[in-house]
């Protein structure tokens, strides 16, 4: 199948993409500092009404405007994998922060051709900043071309990370020995941490346990705004991906950094 950077439906997809953001963003901010049901999920991370509400929303609308299109998302079983185009939806990336009251929680969408991440939007409805990366093309941040800050020294860095407590004692181990050789590390963020990078600010991230719905939306504006974002082996991010994730405002600092993991023992 074309790429979608060459496909003749591109900007209606876009189009499309950005249409649901409104929605979501809408949404989200109706739940937003107010009163919050919040359940465990099997995995024993929070799951809220928010989250299941606007879920539901997405893909009603995906379904809706493509009916033969695949949906992977967070909050509901998969549908149509088969399909050589499938949605890929995070209603709520940073569900742990939105029910704290912190504003960077947004919503991802991706849309993926035959494996390949080909549209990226992530949206932050608080502070509302959004990226869209489209594959072939600059990354925009609220419909302005946006780039990483192209740093290419681990020792100039600037490193996030969501949260110590995502990783393993293996993971911790090499995330501490990338912090000594950065100049600051930070932790939060979510997804915000990705369109940061983006847009200059935040120049190396470095998680674990990540899922799709996670990730596939990040690619194509990590890419697009001049950065790196692969597994921790380098290889690209597919649906198949074992949630590790690294991404580097440039070719070299990303090089540095694997080169870090790749000297740091598997175990502490």
């Amino acid at each position: 199948m074309q790429s979608l950077s060459t496909f003749p439906e591109t900007d209606r997809l876009a189009q499309f993409a950005e249409g649901l953001a409104d929605v979501t963003d809408a949404m989200a901010m109706t739940y937003f500092r107010k009163p919050l049901e919040i359940e465990a999920k099997e995995d024993a991370s929070p799951v809220t009404q928010a989250d299941r509400a606007i879920e539901a929303e997405m893909r009603r609308q995906i379904m809706q405007a493509f009916p033969t299109h695949g949906i992977l998302g967070e909050e509901q079983e998969s549908a149509r994998l088969e399909a050589s185009l499938i949605w890929v939806i995070d209603p709520i990336d940073g569900t742990k922060s939105f029910m704290s009251g912190m504003p960077t929680f947004g919503t991802l969408i991706a849309c993926v051709s035959d494996g390949t991440p080909e549209l990226g939007v992530i949206s932050i409805p608080p502070t509302g900043e959004r990226w869209t990366g489209q594959r072939g093309q600059r990354t925009t941040l609220n419909g302005t071309p946006c780039q990483t800050s192209g740093r290419t020294a681990l020792g100039e860095a600037i490193l996030y990370t969501t949260s110590p407590d995502s990783f393993d004692a293996a993971g911790l181990a090499q995330f501490e020995k990338l912090s000594e050789k950065a100049a600051m590390r930070r932790f939060g963020g979510d997804c915000y941490g990705y369109g940061l990078l983006a847009a200059g600010h935040v120049d190396l991230l470095f998680e674990m346990d990540l899922h799709p719905y996670d990730y596939m939306a990040l690619i194509p504006v990590i890419e697009g705004a001049g950065g790196v974002i692969t597994d921790w082996q380098g290889e690209p991010l597919t649906l198949a991906s074992d949630g590790k994730v690294i991404a580097a405002a440039s070719a070299s600092l990303h090089a540095e950094a694997l080169a870090v993991l790749a000297a740091t023992p598997s175990s502490p």
